[in-house]
């Protein structure tokens, strides 16, 4: 049965550091508009705090997260384990976007580990804690991260990158603007 808690614990704290994988959803406050997740990974996660969490946010196909956060904060981020011990962790809570002309950017970013196409830090203060048993999630095993997205950052540079975003990730699929 799932469990309910108000901060992660050294223990959960622990699980997260294991897992290859996270996923982030965010929605719009327009009920016509859409949910967003997204699977995320390359060492990106890092617990802050008990009640504050932050990932590092590659450029992508879309920036929808961020433009939800923007919109009403709310944002949910789940781990499962795939291998070992059963368990789905999702946190709760209100979200932020750090981009690199902030003041915070310094700090939050050296936290990760300098990857090219890096747009923003998403930090999150976490309100709810929540394990369930994860019976139904699949055993699987980690091969390898994938260096895709990486290559394909490089092979933009920092002025390719800054056009792309500027064209493909200024506004939400539902046309909500990012930050």
């Amino acid at each position: 049965m799932g469990t309910a808690l108000e901060s992660l614990s050294p223990e959960l704290r622990a699980f997260i550091e294991t897992q290859h994988v996270f996923f982030v959803a965010t929605a719009p406050l327009g009920r016509d508009g859409h949910v967003n997740l997204s699977p995320k990974g390359m060492d990106t996660f890092r617990v802050l705090s008990p009640n504050r969490v932050a990932y590092l946010e590659l450029t992508g196909s879309g920036n929808e997260t961020a433009a939800h956060l923007l919109e009403n904060g709310r944002v949910t981020v789940m781990f499962c384990a795939f291998e070992g011990k059963p368990k789905v962790l999702r946190l709760y809570g209100r979200g932020r976007v750090v981009l690199p002309d902030s003041t915070d950017w310094a700090e939050l970013s050296r936290q990760f580990p300098a990857l090219p196409g890096a747009r923003q830090v998403i930090v999150v203060d976490v309100t709810r804690v929540q394990t369930s048993c994860g019976f139904g999630v699949p055993v699987m095993r980690f091969e390898s991260e994938r260096d895709t997205l990486v290559r394909w950052a490089e092979s933009k540079g920092d002025e390719g990158l800054r056009q792309y975003r500027e064209k493909k990730n200024r506004f939400s699929i539902d046309g909500l603007p990012t930050p």
